[in-house]
């Protein structure tokens, strides 16, 4: 695989922010609300924007310069004046309302009326929440570091969470945020989005309290799988064992498929390795990654 490399310094700042901004994605998007000394609101969304702690709740965004004149955002002078913001999460039926609110408007004009949303008295903050927004988290600003003065320097903002709100209705019945129901979108480069609910979401199992094999304690015949590929492999590696003699006899008179292709490919191995590894990777996209080792694992123990 052939890599182009660059270095920061050789590219002019606006193709590096979309290098930067295009390959770290999608990345969560902080609808942030704040508040002037004329009591102006002010909504802007900023996706150089995570979760840091849980104890203390803490989140960080930045507030870069733009590139373009090397100004600052009335975010930022709002942050200065009281230390306050809500942070909104933007959702699918919100997100063209944001783009709206991301436009540079004059500092007295408040995007909560250009972009149609409604503010919500927030209890322990003076910004506004968006009633629109599945969750809305009321932030005291703990501290602002500089990270430069040239145009696309950032400034980031840490947040510690005083109070958050949750829709009921995005709630599941184990009192988890379904993300279905809460629909999030993420921001890609340039005029890119993505919608982080319906076919794009999948799940990885993987036990953090057990101890996973790892690459190399895999059989080398599986490891060196042309059928099997990395992601693969990594659920074989994730498995706490190698499959026992037991379990893989079971398997055998348990499974009509896999005995079959014993039985017929017995005196053609090569073939026979192809055959289990095909069908292990069924299994595996199946979610049955333990059976697909049983089967992968057919000639380590001596067979008649």
């Amino acid at each position: 695989m052939a890599m182009k490399s660059y270095r920061p310094e050789e590219l002019a700042t606006r193709d590096l922010h979309q290098f930067i901004v295009s390959a770290i994605a999608p990345r969560p998007i902080a609808f942030v609300s704040t508040i002037d000394e004329n009591g102006v609101q002010n909504l802007a969304p900023y996706s150089f924007f995570n979760a840091f702690s849980s104890n203390p709740p803490i989140f960080v965004f930045s507030s870069n310069r733009r590139v373009k004149g090397n100004s600052t955002k009335d975010t930022l002078h709002n942050v200065a004046v009281n230390g306050e913001v809500v942070i909104n999460v933007v959702n699918y039926d919100i997100v063209q309302q944001m783009a709206v609110a991301s436009i540079s408007y004059p500092a007295d004009v408040s995007e909560f009326d250009k972009s149609g949303l409604t503010p919500l008295a927030s209890e322990y903050v003076k910004p506004a929440r968006v009633k629109e927004s599945p969750a809305q988290f009321e932030c005291k600003v703990k501290e602002v570091i500089t990270l430069g003065e040239h145009g696309g320097a950032g400034h980031l903002i840490i947040c510690e969470v005083v109070c958050m709100h949750i829709n009921e209705a995005v709630i599941d019945e184990r009192g988890r945020i379904d993300p279905d129901k809460i629909d999030l979108v993420g921001r890609m480069g340039r005029m890119h989005y993505v919608r982080a609910s319906g076919a794009a979401l999948f799940s990885v199992m993987q036990d953090q309290e057990t101890i996973g094999l790892g690459f190399d304690q895999l059989p080398k015949h599986i490891l060196n799988s042309t059928i099997l590929v990395g992601n693969e492999l990594a659920q074989l590696a994730g498995q706490p064992a190698l499959p026992t003699t037991e379990q893989v006899d079971a398997l055998f008179s348990a499974d009509p498929f896999f005995r079959n292709l014993m039985q017929s490919y017995h005196q053609e191995p090569q073939e026979l390795q192809r055959q289990m590894s095909l069908y292990a990777k069924q299994l595996i996209a199946d979610g049955q990654a333990q059976t697909a080792f049983q089967v992968l694992s057919y000639d380590l123990f001596s067979r008649k």
